[in-house]
């Protein structure tokens, strides 16, 4: 005779899954990485806010004033290197301890030789200025020898390095050999793309090739880690360190009476970098997803220097931490105690691991907290539910929740492929997503009645809808003035990007017969929309309360930049990955590649047209 499982049984097997997954995490998948750093992140901006740099480090920055400053004097951006060696001779009078550049001379001037010529006689007597050398993506074995690189500048190796290894290196072609004291500024970014770490070495055959931070330390007698590299401390906001401009230093050196301290540099490392927009030296940080690449490299260099770099707790905290709130839950839900008294103490204990995460962030300790409050909370929750469908196992679901909050036609599609609530959550499909904001509005809202802009604006979004719901969209949101539309979901859609672009196409046509009809009020009016194509994350999100059907992720975040870009350039822009997709369907027109806040690469757009 069988045995029914008791609610213990039920809430141990639950217990020991969840201690499953927690070491199976644990071991290879690291599933939440990004999130455990992004909690991280929180505390390293509210440390960091507290805390002082290293005063002994100065940038000498290349910001906008010195880029408009300079023209008079050394023409238009990159200045001839001539400028940089007088900028070094004035430097090196105040006696620095070091002078590290952050500007890639990787090619000599073809046009101004002489002036490659002036810098490098500048450099030939200094033994204190450092330069950066970045190792490129691809195959390394076809790259420079090591063994010869060595023989150039000195790079540290254990004795049995191979003779034979290569790396793919771009190093500062335009400096004379003789003044090759360069180092790696490889920046390694975690896969959020946010910058927490920086080299300190890197093992190729056994040659250890150096960042610049830890090359300048060599040289200044400070002994680095033993490590491949360190999660960076950082201080204050941006800028965190002093920044002297590089225009008005160079001025002053000019001047027969300096107004400035003459000894204002004097011991300092003085990193020669830029903050100016258009040299583009930015990138995402804890900080700031806007950080100047120059006050990264002040960072790195503060924290070798004084030793205070964050160090990573064991692999095996988090799912220690995690097997425990577990196991501290367990005797009580198997006791039955009061599901609320139960999370009111874990509550509690979260609190305090929060807590202790901070603390450690103080004491240069990075905790990751978030992956064991996940596991916790999800046994807490687990077992509550569990206890919960106990004490109501005869209550059966028997309407679904989601047909109060779908459009008609969506509904109908679920019902024809027997789709659950649970089915749509989450799924990924590739999809192409459109976004299409009205331009002029506030102009027509001074000289229109409130009512009046109503009644115009549900008008044209009641056309644009039939368009969408016509070319098989289905209409996500509005945002405002905004309209948010996606192909190929919840019905699969080969061509979804192919109905996308002739969507737009004849929303833009319906946009212009819809101003020929408000006649001289409507001269303002406009819109822009952008479509890109790519996975996302599409089902019902939202509370039981109030679910909706929407996508997510990143082919919905690029999309709505990429509406944004639309201004001066054409009403509708298309990303490459749309065009892939739509196959010789329309005439793409490219308008260009645009940077894209959080992608490291440019995106390249086009203009769609029918085909003539």
């Amino acid at each position: 005779m069988n045995t029914p499982k008791t609610p213990l049984t039920r809430i141990h097997l639950l217990a020991l899954f969840l201690a499953s997954l927690i070491v199976l995490n644990g071991l290879w998948l690291n599933a939440f990485s990004t999130p455990d750093n992004r909690l991280s992140d929180v505390f390293v901006r509210s440390v960091a806010s507290s805390l002082q740099p290293d005063p002994d480090i100065v940038i000498v920055d290349i910001d906008e004033a010195s880029i408009a400053a300079m023209q008079d004097v050394a023409g238009s951006w990159p200045w001839p290197r001539a400028v940089h060696g007088e900028l070094v001779q004035g430097i090196e009078r105040q006696q620095p301890a070091a002078i590290v550049f952050d500007i890639l001379f990787s090619e000599p001037d073809r046009y101004r030789p002489e002036s490659d010529q002036m810098f490098n006689d500048v450099l030939h007597d200094l033994h204190n200025v450092y330069f950066p050398m970045l190792q490129l993506e691809g195959k390394q074995s076809t790259g420079v020898p090591l063994a010869e690189l060595a023989k150039i500048t000195d790079v540290p190796h254990r004795a049995d390095a191979d003779q034979n290894a290569r790396a793919i290196l771009l190093p500062p072609q335009a400096i004379a050999p003789s003044s090759w004291r360069v180092g790696l500024v490889n920046l390694t970014e975690d896969k959020d793309g946010i910058a927490r770490r920086y080299d300190v070495r890197r093992d190729i055959g056994g040659w250890q090739l150096e960042s610049l931070p830890a090359r300048v330390m060599r040289d200044l007698n400070i002994p680095t880690p033993d490590q491949e590299h360190i999660i960076l401390h950082w201080r204050g906001g941006q800028p965190a360190f002093k920044h002297i401009s590089y225009s008005a230093l160079y001025a002053d050196q000019s001047r027969q009476k300096p107004l400035r301290d003459t000894h204002e540099l004097s011991g300092k490392i003085v990193v020669i970098g830029s903050s100016a927009t258009g040299l583009h030296d930015i990138r995402a940080t804890p900080i700031s997803d806007l950080y100047w690449g120059t006050e990264i490299l002040a960072t790195a260099i503060d924290d070798l220097k004084n030793h205070r770099y964050v160090t990573a707790a064991p692999a095996y905290f988090a799912p220690l931490i995690a097997l425990l709130l577990i196991a501290l839950q367990l005797p009580l839900f198997a006791n039955r105690l009061d599901a609320f008294k139960i999370g009111g103490a874990l509550l509690a204990v979260s609190i305090g691991l929060l807590g202790a995460q901070y603390f450690a962030m103080t004491r240069l300790m990075s905790l990751a907290m978030f992956t064991p409050l996940l596991f916790g909370w999800l046994f807490y929750f687990s077992a509550a539910l569990s206890e919960y469908l106990r004490e109501k196992e005869s209550r059966k679901q028997t309407v679904r929740i989601f047909n109060r909050f779908l459009d008609p036609r969506v509904v109908d599609s679920l019902v024809a492929q027997g789709e659950t609530a649970q089915s749509l959550r989450s799924q990924a499909r590739d999809i192409t997503v459109l976004f299409s904001d009205i331009r002029g509005f506030t102009t027509m809202s001074e000289s229109h009645t409130p009512e009046q802009i109503v009644a115009l604006l549900n008008r044209y979004f009641s056309l644009q809808v039939e368009i969408i719901f016509r070319h098989g969209g289905t209409l996500d949101k509005f945002i405002g003035d905004a309209i948010m539309a996606f192909w190929g979901a919840p019905q699969d859609d080969p061509q979804h990007a192919a109905h996308a672009v002739a969507a737009a196409i004849e929303m833009e046509q319906c946009l212009l017969k819809f101003k020929q009809e408000l006649g001289d009020g409507g001269k303002d009016f406009d819109v822009g929309i952008g479509i890109h194509s790519g996975k996302a994350v599409v089902g019902f999100i939202g509370s039981e309360e109030r679910l909706d059907y929407t996508a997510i992720g990143d082919t919905v975040n690029l999309s709505s930049r990429i509406e944004g870009l639309t201004k001066g350039v054409a009403r509708i822009l298309v990303s490459s990955d749309t065009v892939a997709r739509c196959g010789g369907a329309f005439d793409f027109t490219p308008v260009g590649s645009y940077k894209v806040k959080g992608r490291l690469q440019e995106v390249e757009l086009f203009f769609p047209r029918m085909k003539s």
